[in-house]
């Protein structure tokens, strides 16, 4: 069939070969920030999402370390004293009634994932969204979107959690963007199991 000068066969060649180079280039960025951004294990909390369209994946969201951040407000942290009343040490809990939701860029120090908070003058768009929730601290926030890491065709489609063991996850932190998913690990006290899930 002739559409013009142009055939049928001859667009739909065209429209795969564009579509073959949008994925690539996604692939070859992914690739090349594995190889470029650091890396750094942190815990996990399992996230259920209520979707229509369910694949073999673990959705989670990362806990980070958000103590080098002030909160949008003062009242809503909670810092330590020592008997004279002064600040002791460098972490504050979370005193509020609901989560607090502030926009933060992400960086790795100290085998840590640190969430530092972006201030409203700044360009918020540019971070992550994180959330520190009431009476936790400020070592127990958490990146509000959660992260998928998928599980190939042969592994357990289910990651089993019992009492007393923590999930963690090694990520990749580019400069613009959330984090990526590498692996995932059981630590249960000092015992720490690397799941295969490929």
């Amino acid at each position: 069939m002739k559409l013009g000068k142009i055939s049928l066969a001859g667009a739909s060649l065209a429209l795969l070969l564009i579509q073959l180079a949008v994925v690539s280039s996604a692939a070859a960025r992914y690739l090349y920030q594995r190889w470029t951004s650091p890396r750094v294990w942190t815990r996990t909390m399992v996230y259920d999402p209520e979707m229509l369209m369910r694949g073999r994946y673990v959705s989670v969201q990362l806990i980070v370390d958000g103590c080098r951040s002030t909160l949008p407000s003062a009242e809503q942290a909670v810092t330590p004293s020592d008997k004279d009343g002064a600040p002791a040490g460098k972490t504050y809990s979370i005193r509020s009634t609901g989560p607090v939701h502030f926009s933060a860029r992400l960086k790795t120090e100290g085998n840590e994932l640190l969430a530092i908070r972006i201030p409203e003058s700044d360009s918020p768009s540019d971070g992550q969204m994180v959330s520190a929730w009431p009476g936790l601290t400020c070592a127990d926030m958490r990146l509000e979107a959660p992260v998928d890491f998928f599980i190939g065709e042969h592994a357990a489609n289910r990651v089993q959690i019992t009492p007393g063991q923590e999930l963690w996850v090694e990520v990749t932190v580019p400069r613009r963007g959330p984090p990526r998913p590498i692996q995932l690990a059981l630590k249960d006290g000092k015992t720490w199991k690397p799941l295969r899930l490929d």
